[in-house]
């Protein structure tokens, strides 16, 4: 289990190495953020007329359906920028350059694909929240239970289907396939990027906190509007790092091409069991 913690940590200070010395990688979740915040905008007039009081069981049919468009939006403009993410992550690790609008460019080339799974993902996300409106509390830790799950069976969906040029059905599955393999670098190394940025924003909040006792108000409000930025901030990083973890992951997994910056004898301790499928897919 220590080796396991061990390997997956060092994997993700690896990506962060590729990080460091690609830091337009970073567009891709800045951008992907404020296009969601238009997203919101868009959304709240609507939702107010349809009287949408935030439960859907309880919502009228045209709540529903526009709850339904929102997450679709919602996800397509998520998975639109990790395409170009990833694009750009797949160029670094074979030792090419790639710019942000190559990315963004590879994703348009991929909309059909983005809104097909899009649509999957967020009718999962709408039947989980249904359920979740419906039941008590118990449902509601069973609900982000299956969809803890759900989020990392699917997690190579998006390689599968830039890379693989495979339909949602069949890019399920192999990221399901290839989740088996991974599983434990897989929930550790997530689970690992997302502590690191959840501590680093703690230390943040408890500083906010820790000029209340200056009693200067305006002391308190800068400190309060730089911890609004560092949460900006970490919540990017950790976005970009989490593309890259999955790509080198996938790379490996699929090719057996060990990415540069990457040590060889540590990604053939991450499969489970055996080796990678040599020469299964070509990226």
């Amino acid at each position: 289990m220590f080796d396991r913690i061990s390997r997956s940590l060092e994997l993700v200070r690896a990506s962060l190495g590729i990080l460091m010395q690609d830091k337009k990688l970073l567009a891709f979740p800045l951008l992907s953020g404020l296009v969601t915040i238009l997203v919101v905008a868009t959304f709240i007039l609507p939702f107010l007329l349809a009287g949408f009081s935030g439960g859907i069981v309880t919502g009228t049919p045209v709540s529903i359906l526009l709850v339904f468009l929102f997450y679709l939006a919602s996800y397509a403009v998520v998975i639109f920028f990790n395409v170009g993410l990833i694009t750009c992550v797949n160029a670094r690790l074979q030792g090419k350059e790639s710019s942000v609008g190559e990315g963004v460019a590879n994703a348009f080339r991929h909309l059909s694909s983005i809104l097909a799974w899009a649509a999957v993902a967020a009718t999962v996300g709408l039947i989980l929240r249904t359920i979740e409106d419906r039941a008590g509390f118990f449902g509601q830790i069973a609900v982000a239970i299956v969809g803890g799950a759900w989020s990392l069976v699917t997690f190579f969906v998006v390689p599968v289907l830039v890379f693989e040029e495979k339909g949602v059905v069949d890019a399920v599955k192999e990221s399901f396939s290839l989740f088996k393999k991974t599983w434990g670098e897989t929930v550790v190394g997530s689970v690992s990027i997302g502590l690191v940025f959840v501590v680093a924003g703690l230390i943040g909040l408890a500083g906010v906190f820790a000029t209340l006792f200056l009693g200067n108000a305006t002391v308190f409000i800068a400190a309060l509007a730089l911890f609004i930025l560092l949460v900006v901030l970490l919540a990017i990083t950790a976005s970009a790092l989490q593309g890259i973890f999955v790509v080198v992951l996938y790379t490996y997994a699929r090719t057996g091409v060990v990415p540069s910056g990457f040590r060889k004898d540590l990604l053939e301790q991450v499969f489970v069991p055996g080796s990678p499928q040599q020469g299964a897919g070509n990226i």
